[in-house]
């Protein structure tokens, strides 16, 4: 399945952004899907995820409440809708496929495809 992730841009703390993930290739409902988040000079890190029927969700304790991860099997899309932005979200975030079909994923190693990233930066 190839992603392509889209929608970060530059925001001053308090604001909001859309990130969104287009998914082709293989069937998209048959994949959990998640996001993750690098820093410069940080391991990448989890930031959400939710299940191939989209019915379970998880979230990094940094997010909670801020964030939410949403899909359109139909769309083949899952989306990021993140509020609150503070100037720690800085990152390129990355969307990615986890094809294990077992409990959601919440470490890289589970995912089997990566999309390209996306720089969100949050300005103070």
């Amino acid at each position: 399945v190839q992603l392509q992730a889209s929608g970060g841009g530059l925001v001053q703390a308090g604001g909001s952004l859309r990130l969104s993930c287009a998914a082709s290739g293989r069937a998209f409902s048959y994949y959990g899907m998640g996001w993750f988040r690098q820093a410069p000079g940080k391991e990448r890190e989890f930031v959400a995820a939710i299940s191939w029927g989209g019915g379970t969700t998880s979230y990094a304790d940094s997010v909670k409440g801020r964030f939410t991860i949403s899909r359109d099997n139909a769309k083949n899309t899952v989306d990021l809708q993140m509020n609150s932005l503070k100037p720690e979200d800085t990152a390129v975030y990355y969307c990615a496929a986890d094809g294990r079909r077992v409990r959601i994923g919440v470490r890289r190693e589970e995912y089997d495809y990566w999309g390209q990233g996306t720089q969100v930066t949050v300005s103070s």
